[in-house]
């Protein structure tokens, strides 16, 4: 039986319009086609620059792409992302994709284990279950039980990536979206990583990565997706 198709991108195009310069147009990428089918992964491919960031942002609705749709299956129908007003984006955002960034946006005052279990409450997770969940993550992900009281903005880039990857993958969502998500962990970690990752993928999440180390993608991708082949000419 094939796999139920999650995420569907038609003619894809994407260029930023640099208003404080005269209007100079910097095309990324033109006609970008692929599908993501659930329990698989997709990783990005292309050199520093091919537009794999802008890809991805696009994919969660951070840039509005210049032409193209963008279908993500959610609440059993397909919803064009691209087309979706605000109040939809964040329904699907909320609902439907999960996103792990290279960047941890802290927020002051608020700990480490709060921070990954409000993910959970978004959810619909109870309060304390969340908390629970929350501990047992950054548990496994080797934070030190001393630091989940403590919000982490003073934490060194590692353990801010292990609290951003708990705070994404607490939740069961449909489709992941992940931004070098092993990028800052030493090897025992990234071993972590890449089992959250699997565990996903054998739950049936279709996700979309964007991965430079290439021991973690042979382990993670079932395909690459070349995005430089779809870069346009300045």
């Amino acid at each position: 039986m094939t796999a139920e198709t999650m995420l569907q991108v038609e003619g894809l195009a994407k260029t930023f319009v640099l208003h404080t310069q005269n209007g100079v147009e910097l095309p990324v990428f033109e006609n970008v086609e692929f599908s993501v089918a659930a329990g698989e992964c997709v990783a990005l491919a292309g050199p520093s620059g091919a537009g794999k960031s802008t890809l991805l942002r696009s994919l969660y609705a951070n840039y509005l792409p210049t032409a193209g749709r963008i279908l993500v299956r959610h609440r059993g129908a397909f919803a064009d992302l691209v087309a979706a007003e605000e109040r939809l984006q964040l329904e699907i955002r909320r609902e439907t994709i999960g996103y792990v960034s290279q960047f941890l946006r802290a927020i002051p005052r608020i700990s480490a284990e709060d921070l990954v279990a409000e993910a959970a409450v978004a959810g619909g997770a109870e309060p304390e279950a969340a908390l629970r969940e929350a501990r047992a993550l950054l548990g496994r992900l080797n934070l030190p039980e001393r630091l989940w009281s403590v919000p982490p903005a003073t934490f060194s880039g590692g353990e801010q990536q292990r609290v951003n990857i708990a705070r994404g993958m607490i939740r069961a969502f449909p489709i992941v979206l992940l931004d070098e998500p092993t990028a800052s962990l030493d090897a025992a970690n990234r071993r972590v990583a890449v089992s959250l990752i699997q565990e996903a993928k054998a739950r049936g999440a279709a996700i979309v990565a964007i991965c430079h180390d290439d021991d973690v993608r042979e382990e993670i991708a079932d395909r690459n997706f070349d995005v430089a082949a779809y870069r346009t000419a300045a």
